[in-house]
């Protein structure tokens, strides 16, 4: 993971501590992922929700992005595990495409691991973010 400031709404952070937390009571087997998880969450930036600049990539914003490598678009809805659902085009933050885009802005470049190497996406729009909306407790 590339070192970023992460902006994180209070409550957000809660329900991603406890979703980390119960992770580990459980035996989650997948340890990397929860490592980088906890590493972008110490480095979280906690603000109101009505300070998260809206075109920060939050949990359960919707965001447009542009795969550099496939040329093609890609509107992808960051969600907690439990609601999760490819159909749909919502991924978890557990996922490696999840993960890697929380906190990312419009305009910025990232990178994630898929099985043939490494997938660059370019953050487009940011088509709903809640703490834009107003939405604070999704």
């Amino acid at each position: 993971m590339s070192q970023r400031t992460i902006h994180i709404t209070e409550f957000d952070r809660r329900r991603l501590a406890e979703l980390l937390d119960e992770l580990h009571r459980t035996g989650y087997t997948n340890r990397e992922a929860l490592q980088d998880l906890e590493g972008e969450l110490s480095r979280a930036v906690v603000v109101a929700p009505q300070d998260v600049p809206p075109d920060v990539i939050t949990m359960n914003s919707q965001a447009r992005l542009y795969d550099l490598d496939a040329e093609e678009e890609l509107v992808f809805t960051l969600v907690f595990p439990e609601d999760a659902n490819l159909a749909e085009d919502k991924v978890s933050v557990l996922a490696p495409i999840g993960m890697a885009m929380l906190g990312y802005r419009v305009g910025d470049v990232f990178e994630w691991q898929v099985p043939a190497g490494i997938s660059r996406l370019k953050v487009l729009e940011i088509l709903y973010q809640p703490e834009a909306a107003g939405d604070y407790h999704l």
